[in-house]
């Protein structure tokens, strides 16, 4: 499958590219994981970003899209979810041109529709290790980290990241319907735009799995 996730923060993306990899093969990209592993690595791509980083700059389109297009050329034809990219309407274009070009065209889009009382719920009860190479993910209701507040896989103190308290969850939200809600109907207008309201990460796979055998199928 060729696909792209949409959703505003704690819509779930993260956690239904994961199950739906197991539906085929197919293997998640975050555009946020490609960075931190360019700028570990040392790449040329990741040592220009990083000095945007380090002045505390947006990391720009051109360097994001040369890490995508390096890591569908790393695996030509490989299957794939987009978890979170693109979110701007030039992204997008940038993203359509390099797949056309790769004879990669996508799949589908998926929408995630979340009502904001449940994100808020889920980010504001959300935490992390704070170990960088552990970065295991709990939820204070349904998966709490060990009772002594540490990470269960490592030991590492758990926190509550500075972009997950609610003053900064509504801010995300606010830049989130401001820059990237415009995709919806960017995608929309091109037929490929598929709309998901399920909660649960079980029913929003089937109905995408469903979807999809029904357009490739």
């Amino acid at each position: 499958m060729r696909i792209v996730l949409l959703g505003a923060p704690g819509a779930g993306k993260g956690t239904v590219a994961k199950q739906l990899t197991a539906y085929d093969g197919s293997v998640q990209i975050s555009t946020g994981d490609l960075l931190r592993a360019a700028v570990k690595a040392g790449t040329p791509l990741g040592l220009q970003a990083q000095g945007y980083m380090q002045r505390g700059d947006l990391v720009p389109d051109r360097l994001i899209m040369g890490m995508v297009e390096q890591r569908f050329q790393e695996r030509p034809g490989e299957g794939f979810i987009m978890d979170g990219f693109p979110r701007t309407i030039p992204q997008a274009v940038s993203l359509g041109l390099l797949l056309k070009g790769l004879d990669l065209p996508l799949h589908m889009v998926v929408n995630l529709v979340v009502p904001e009382e449940v994100i808020l719920d889920r980010l504001c009860t959300r935490r992390t290790c704070s170990n960088p190479d552990c970065n295991a993910i709990y939820n204070l209701k349904s998966n709490p980290p060990a009772p002594d507040g540490t990470c269960r896989a490592c030991g590492c103190k758990v926190i509550q990241r500075e972009d997950e308290t609610p003053e900064a969850i509504t801010r995300r939200l606010e830049v989130y319907r401001q820059q990237t809600n415009p995709l919806v109907g960017h995608y929309d207008r091109t037929g490929l735009l598929v709309t998901v309201r399920e909660l649960d990460t079980a029913a929003i796979v089937k109905t995408i799995v469903g979807a999809l055998t029904a357009q490739v199928g």
